[in-house]
């Protein structure tokens, strides 16, 4: 029998460097990411994630307002978060987007909900990290209550307290769909079937059958409340080019300066081009031609059972052009093929 996927890419709107040396404007690269999800829809993608930040080297602080300029143009790729940062947004105006966002692009909205890994958002909008734990329980508890319930009641200690509130707009009788982004704990993976939402698994390093464990656990958490599984996705990054040379050649300037002006904020030491041939060889990095691209996420998708799998395209600030050649052998080449293997 096929194992059925969906197959989408994600990005976080990464900044790349013009000739001059400067980064490009931001408001260049926002434009630049509706053309590519416009290429995205155009070429089959069943998915388009945006992720949430706020700092220089990404452009995408609000996911949704770009989101609506891509539905205006798009016919059926569904539109989501890759992640929200759930513990430092207000789950009311949060709902409120997205059901909007639903709305105008005709049910095609998702989120996916997550604490991030980036800390910026807690003292831009007044938040305290000593929370954290707290202060995403809440939200997400607050959230599943208004993506399930007409009229919610709520009381806690991160926002005022509802009696039989009605917020709107309204969502359709489908509902919206909702992700529950995991890094890498066991306690998020229980979160997720507690609240009986489908997980996501950012794996941005080493094998991804390292996360076996993880998916082991979901299934026996849900057959311990006696339910059945929710589908279960996989966010890794990646690049696609005529050849694994090409691929690789470009992937790894852009993919290093990311890794390691991040790095340098976090301890960790400058990437060198055999630890990025290593990961993409053996890791969590889908970088090479459509048919090397192809057969890695079709293994992944068999070890780990997915549902979902969506590549991180903008592996670092690639140039445009670059992004939309990938974008568009992704979903002429890589998808069937993906899909092909599956199908054996």
């Amino acid at each position: 029998m096929a194992q059925e996927i969906e197959l989408g890419l994600d990005t976080f709107g990464d900044v790349p460097v013009g000739a001059d040396g400067k980064p490009m404007p931001q408001a260049q690269v926002l434009r630049n990411v509706v053309e590519e999800a416009v290429l995205a829809d155009a070429v089959g993608v069943d998915a388009i994630g945006l992720g949430e930040h706020h700092r220089d080297d990404f452009a995408i602080s609000s996911p949704e307002v770009i989101l609506g300029a891509i539905a205006g143009r798009t016919k059926r790729i569904k539109l989501g978060s890759a992640v929200t940062v759930l513990s430092s947004d207000d789950p009311v105006r949060l709902f409120q987007r997205f059901s909007t966002l639903d709305a105008v692009s005709n049910g095609r909205a998702e989120v996916t909900l997550g604490r991030g890994s980036f800390s910026e958002s807690y003292p831009l909008f007044g938040y305290d990290m000593n929370d954290y734990e707290q202060l995403f329980e809440e939200k997400l508890y607050l959230f599943t209550r208004l993506i399930r319930e007409p009229k919610v009641t709520w009381k806690g200690e991160t926002r005022a307290p509802l009696k039989q509130q009605r917020v709107y707009p309204p969502l359709s009788p489908a509902g919206l769909k909702t992700w529950i982004g995991v890094g890498g704990s066991p306690e998020s993976v229980v979160r997720a079937v507690r609240h009986d939402l489908p997980m996501i698994l950012a794996i941005i390093g080493g094998a991804p059958q390292r996360f076996l464990p993880f998916v082991d656990l979901y299934k026996r958490a849900y057959e311990q409340i006696g339910g059945d599984p929710k589908p279960l996705g996989v966010h890794s990054p990646g690049h696609v080019a005529a050849t694994d040379a090409q691929a690789r050649d470009e992937a790894f300037p852009a993919y290093k300066r990311l890794h390691d002006r991040i790095g340098r904020e976090r301890g960790w030491p400058a990437l060198t081009r055999a630890d990025f041939d290593r990961e993409v060889d053996h890791g969590s990095m889908y970088v090479g031609s459509p048919e090397t691209v192809a057969r890695k996420i079709a293994a992944t998708a068999k070890a780990l059972g997915l549902g979902r799998f969506d590549m991180k395209y903008s592996v670092g600030p690639l140039e445009h052009e670059a992004l939309m050649r990938s974008v568009e052998l992704y979903g002429t080449k890589v998808m069937p093929m993906v899909r092909d293997l599956l199908a054996g």
